[in-house]
């Protein structure tokens, strides 16, 4: 999700609440909030002194910690509120979108903080160091992160081994998201070989696969989103899709991700294909490479940087 803007104000006052702390004696959202923005007030000027994604990956290890010491018990639990998409029931609307946890390393942790589906990733075929750093920036007057991250991961096989090695998994406690994508230096006319290889060894942990095709941190990737491309790809998915459910005894839905970048004429274009191939939902969207909204700003002019060099 390089080089593109995201407004992080609605996501931290929806996840104050999934994430507050029970208490036994006043135990009402208004005390819970009260208790993690102060504990939120304390950690901040420590973690805004930190690179952005140093911070991510230092909070990540330690939030991991605390759940497997058994303090997840002091994490309240939102209210059932289910909602019926692609045919899944999801406890409640408020999702984990992909890019946090990119390798599934921390499902179980964030599971544990209430959210009503959990989905990890991109994942490519191939392990890959993303874009250049620094890729991750902080514009806190508009409440909003620019990053370039360029599908960081470690590849797809041990992507496959942490959902595994998740008890999320293991014991089939709630719905897990599985986003693929495309390497870096996979050429553009064989980019569906990569997401097929990718559907094929996702599909068993799945409850519902995210095909990825609007990042903007990854060169020429939203190339995708065009009508020739998408059908083509969508059809191969779709095949795809029949035979891994007939072999799995087990049918597994397709989302497509969307950028936002896109005018009348071609989300149009988008929606027939969706339809043509009956996929079975879109998420809607990606993040933006416009900066109106935080025109002026510290860091507003940063635009994403690719990876040059071969993967191996």
């Amino acid at each position: 999700m390089s080089g593109s803007l995201k407004n992080t104000s609605n996501y931290h006052k929806q996840n104050l609440y999934c994430s507050l702390p029970p208490n036994p004696i006043l135990a009402t959202p208004r005390i819970h909030y009260m208790s993690m923005k102060l504990l939120y007030s304390f950690a901040r000027p420590f973690l805004f002194s930190l690179d952005a994604e140093q911070a991510h990956n230092l909070t990540l290890p330690l939030l991991n910690k605390m759940i497997t010491a058994g303090m997840g018990h002091f994490i309240a639990r939102p209210e059932s509120d289910p909602r019926s998409v692609m045919g899944i029931t999801f406890p409640n609307p408020v999702g984990l979108a992909a890019g946090l946890d990119k390798d599934g390393r921390y499902i179980d942790a964030l599971a544990a903080l209430g959210f009503g589906s959990i989905e990890i990733g991109t994942v490519t075929p191939r392990a890959q160091p993303g874009n250049p750093r620094p890729r991750m920036f902080r514009l806190p007057q508009a409440n909003a992160i620019i990053n370039r991250m360029g599908f960081n991961n470690g590849g797809v096989d041990a992507f496959v081994a942490n959902v595994q090695r998740s008890r999320f998994y293991q014991n089939r406690l709630g719905v897990l998201g599985l986003n693929i994508g495309k390497n870096a230096d996979t050429p553009m006319d064989r980019a569906a070989d990569d997401y097929l290889h990718c559907l094929e060894k996702v599909y068993p942990y799945a409850s519902y696969v995210t095909v990825n095709i609007s990042s903007p941190n990854t060169k020429n990737l939203r190339q995708l989103q065009g009508a020739d491309e998408l059908d083509d790809l969508l059809s191969k998915l779709k095949n795809a899709q029949r035979r891994l459910a007939d072999l799995h005894k087990r049918y597994v839905p397709l989302a497509l991700k969307i950028a936002p970048d896109i005018d009348a004429e071609q989300i149009k274009l988008i929606a027939e294909n969706l339809l043509r191939h009956k996929i079975d939902a879109v998420i809607a969207t990606n993040t933006t490479l416009s900066r109106d909204a935080v025109k002026g700003l510290h860091f507003s002019d940063e635009v994403p940087r690719y990876l040059n060099c071969r993967i191996r």
